[in-house]
């Protein structure tokens, strides 16, 4: 029996979204930690932590973000900053705060979305209100979010009032919540304008919507155009959360919340990341159930991170390691996709090709197969079959519980899929893109 093309191959994925563990800084947390264990106060180190994390790691996230982004807003401080077990966590902590089954008429996902955020909206018992949005060319489509959020709000009784109330321990509830990555997105690679992040702050307070920014990726960026060295990637995009407090008429509690982590510059074992929002936002997420009673979910991880950081070691790996690694291997997948893909009419989304001053970064890119004469789920199918790559296919990024997420992407995103670079070696990315030419072909015939 001759064996299949597949069974001669070694297996290539580039759906997982993972840091190559070799990229992990092995040797700097074995240095934290030994440093940890020689204090005095070890002992104290190993109690519960504090429920809003290491005050000195909070400083230490405050005065990383000044630095990072700059915010014309004014210094990050300490008091918008808390220590998260992740920006899963993150994110279902801020639900279990500031979200109401009966008084939250809404969840929005741009479509393509990440769809590993949905449980978490639906344990938060939001099933059956989450909605997707479609992601035009400058992010989520306002336009559109702006008219739904509206529909929304005219059919919803103005009077009702939510079953969490102030007397037991929820002092804001929000209407609605809305959850984008807006730099360098999962799954799109987008990133949004700053008049469009505006434009969003602005809907969000209209319609009194929390909106969560998964921030994950911002820190890794580079110029696109191999000509051009590292330093000149120039200023970052305004956070949303610099966005809110930047814009007249922001409130104690604002609309943003910024979720942030260290899975992807550290190891996603570390289980630490953070969430940045008003004082009194983060206040209040220092009350969540299980911090109270447990005390900060990632204290001792998070106490390693925090002579990471403030000794420079993290900093130094982000610039020196993860930029260099992730930057060679964007170009050299970039470049193999236009040499073997494109020919068969295959594009990335909002590809504006190496020019000067355009910026590249985060983890993943998004292919288009809508000019080509086999569909999506054939190309994933024959891929993984046929040549042992996996790759992640649009559908799995619709929103699920939306029926028409489906319908919105027949014509986009559902015939695409998503590419990542930070799991593999250079060589074998472009193998994997040689393989994926060849699976077009295959389901072209």
């Amino acid at each position: 029996m001759i064996a299949k093309i597949s069974e001669t191959l070694e297996h290539i994925n580039l759906q997982g979204g993972w840091p190559t563990p070799r990229l992990h800084p092995t040797k700097e947390i074995d240095a934290a930690s030994s440093a940890l264990f020689k204090q005095k106060d070890i002992q104290q180190n190993l109690r519960y932590g504090p429920e809003l994390g290491s005050s000195n790691l909070r400083g230490a996230i405050a005065d990383w973000l000044t630095e990072s982004y700059a915010p014309k807003a004014g210094p990050v401080v300490s008091e918008r900053v808390a220590i998260t077990n992740g920006a899963s966590n993150g994110l279902a902590c801020a639900l279990q705060k500031f979200s109401d089954p009966s008084y939250t008429q809404g969840v929005w996902m741009v479509e393509p979305t990440y769809f590993l955020a949905c449980p978490i909206f639906r344990d938060a018992g939001l099933g059956g209100k989450i909605f997707g949005v479609p992601e035009g060319d400058d992010g989520i489509d306002l336009e559109y979010l702006g008219n739904r959020l509206q529909e929304v709000d005219e059919r919803t009784d103005p009077l009702a009032e939510p079953r969490k109330t102030v007397q037991g321990g929820y002092p804001k509830i929000y209407r609605h919540i809305v959850y984008i990555i807006p730099t360098f997105s999962n799954p799109s690679g987008g990133t949004m304008s700053l008049e469009s992040r505006k434009r969003l702050i602005k809907l969000a307070r209209k319609h009194d919507a929390l909106v969560v920014s998964d921030d994950v990726y911002d820190v890794l960026r580079w110029p696109a155009s191999e000509n051009e060295a590292l330093e000149a990637v120039g200023a970052f995009t305004p956070r949303l959360v610099d966005v809110d407090r930047n814009l007249e008429g922001f409130s104690a509690w604002g609309n943003t919340l910024s979720n942030g982590s260290f899975s992807k510059i550290v190891a996603p074992g570390i289980r630490v990341g953070w969430v940045e929002a008003m004082p009194a936002l983060i206040s209040a997420m220092g009350t969540v159930g299980a911090t109270v009673s447990g005390g900060c979910q990632a204290h001792f991880a998070s106490i390693v991170v925090e002579k990471m950081l403030s000794s420079g070691a993290l900093s130094s790996h982000i610039q020196k390691t993860l930029i260099p690694t992730y930057r060679a291997r964007w170009l050299s997948m970039t470049k193999a996709i236009r040499e073997h893909l494109y020919p068969l009419g295959v594009r990335i989304v909002g590809d504006e090709g190496e020019k000067a001053g355009k910026i590249a970064g985060g983890f993943f890119l998004y292919l288009s197969f809508n000019a080509c004469a086999a569909s999506g789920p054939t190309i994933a199918s024959i891929a993984l079959d046929e040549y042992n790559l996996k790759i992640a296919p649009g559908g799995i990024f619709s929103v699920p519980d939306d029926p028409e997420s489906k319908v919105r992407g027949e014509d986009t995103y559902l015939h695409g899929a998503r590419l990542c670079w930070a799991w593999n070696e250079e060589v074998v990315l472009v193998d994997g893109i040689k393989r994926l030419a060849k699976a077009i072909l295959d389901a072209s015939k």
